[in-house]
């Protein structure tokens, strides 16, 4: 949702065209994230059929504008508010992958590791190099303060902290890995025992809704989180 919120946060300094907020979005945020005009407007549709932004007019050169309402300013004062949730991440593909790897004969899952954390390295290099450019141009312009200019070096810091950070982890990945490899070999050596055909599977408890006994009630990482939450 951090378009559409984004949006909301750049009308609420007046009004704005389309291709107007393509532009001061990626201004904003270095292009980092960048955006297509078409999905600027089907946001901005959405928005006003949400109630959230109004037809504001045209400006001088024709351009439709639009303008956040007072239910689009409350929208966006319970973003800023509400902390990003953590319980429900999305997809990380570096994570699937090692996840997938670990259980892949085939793969050589140390190697992808490597090769992950050398392209890492050199993505905080290059992420470092920009803030180097972007601290070097603000000290040409001292006294001068440029919003766009702050909220560039906050999201380069962001990309850099993330970056040391999945270079740490993948460093832990690889010690474990290592000290895991001998228990990794025995097992690998074992074939597991077949079923025994005989032997029923486990009764789901019909009052339970079909689940089998002993079964998680709340899957996920929420849920995870959730009981290991001390009771108070």
């Amino acid at each position: 949702m951090s378009i559409r919120h984004g949006l909301l946060a750049l009308l609420e300094r007046g009004p704005r065209y389309g291709y107007q907020l393509r532009t001061e979005f990626e201004s904003r945020t270095g292009s980092t994230w960048p955006l297509n005009v078409g999905q600027v407007y089907t946001t901005v549709a959405r928005l006003e059929r949400d109630g959230l932004v109004v037809p504001a007019g045209e400006d001088e050169a024709g351009h439709a504008l639009y303008a956040i309402t007072e239910d689009g300013r409350d929208e966006l004062r319970q973003w800023f508010a509400t902390p990003v949730d953590r319980a429900n991440p999305p997809r990380n593909e570096l994570a699937i992958k090692l996840a997938m790897a670990v259980g892949s004969p085939e793969v050589d899952v140390r190697s992808v590791i490597q090769a992950q954390r050398a392209h890492t390295i050199r993505a905080m290099q290059d992420y470092t190099r920009l803030k180097g450019q972007a601290l070097e141009a603000a000290a040409r312009r001292p006294g001068e303060f440029d919003p766009d200019d702050v909220a560039w070096q906050l999201v380069l810091d962001q990309l850099i902290f993330q970056a040391e950070a999945e270079a740490r982890w993948l460093d832990h990945c690889e010690t474990r890995l290592v000290r895991l490899a001998p228990q990794a070999a025995v097992a690998e050596s074992r074939k597991a025992p077949a079923a025994d055909p005989a032997d029923p599977a486990d009764p789901a408890d019909p009052a339970d809704g079909g689940r089998k006994p002993g079964a998680a009630q709340d899957g996920g990482l929420r849920g995870a989180l959730r009981r290991s939450r001390p009771r108070r």
